[in-house]
């Protein structure tokens, strides 16, 4: 408890997480916003939109600010030396980096339940404006409509475990701007480095393996079939990195000199 408390002052406390959180909502708010208001429809079921996926948007964007807040939260503290001092106090350095997942992990679901639940309500709001609601033939957006609800609510955990890889990576290479770098490299290279793959084959794996592509599966609820992982399975596959860079995070810290 005592390890919890210290890692949720150093967030309380410190001017640059805060800050960097309320701007994680604002953006995912924002560009989800703005995507809905240019996005328009035609009759019937003749355009491909999925309202769910429109409305949440802005998480491609805020994925990179929970990022860096996850990084800085390890990293910053080797940059100052203060990791010494909190190595000091908890000896069992497994509990520094646990504390930090926690706490920088709840606070970024919790932010983010903030972000896509404005970002939802807006969309419904707006792109029924455009048409593109239950009447015209499109899906319903609304979160009493399970798909929806499983979007949204899986776009929360999709911050949350991003927040987790970058605290990974952190702790594996220590230095900022090189775990940001790795961190915003795996998720936004796989979707590049895949789009210049011809054979379709290939291209379906490096999706199935890209922790954003795959995790933000969790976002689709139209067309569910022609993607190459159920939502969930995509979920689990950024699930998959997070755990594997926590693991290996934690591993480093362990028998590494601080």
């Amino acid at each position: 408890m005592n390890t919890l408390r210290a890692e949720w002052t150093k967030v309380r406390t410190v001017a640059g997480p805060g800050a960097l959180l309320l701007a994680a909502a604002a953006l995912t708010a924002a560009i989800g916003v703005a995507a809905a208001n240019a996005t328009g429809g035609c009759p019937g079921r003749g355009c491909q939109v999925d309202p769910a996926k429109v409305s949440l948007t802005g998480i491609y964007l805020s994925q990179a600010v929970v990022a860096i807040i996850a990084v800085t939260a390890v990293s910053g503290e080797y940059s100052t030396g203060m990791i010494r001092l909190t190595l000091a106090a908890t000896p069992r350095r497994w509990r520094v980096l646990a504390a930090k997942a926690a706490v920088v992990g709840t606070a970024t679901l919790v932010t983010g339940a903030v972000a896509v639940l404005a970002s939802v309500l807006a969309g419904s709001v707006l792109l029924a404006r455009h048409g593109i609601d239950a009447a015209h033939g499109y899906e319903v957006l609304s979160l009493g409509h399970g798909p929806v609800l499983r979007a949204a609510a899986g776009s929360v955990l999709y911050l949350g475990l991003v927040a987790l890889l970058g605290l990974g990576v952190a702790a594996m290479v220590r230095d900022s701007a090189v775990a940001i770098g790795t961190v915003l490299g795996l998720l936004y290279l796989f979707p590049i480095v895949a789009s210049f793959v011809g054979d379709p084959a290939w291209h379906r794996h490096l999706d199935q393996a890209s922790p954003m592509t795959a995790g933000l599966y969790i976002q689709a609820t139209t067309n569910l079939r022609a993607l190459p992982l159920t939502p969930w399975q995509g979920l689990g596959v950024l699930a998959a990195w997070a755990a594997g860079a926590l693991l290996a995070g934690g591993l480093l810290l362990r028998f590494r000199d601080a």
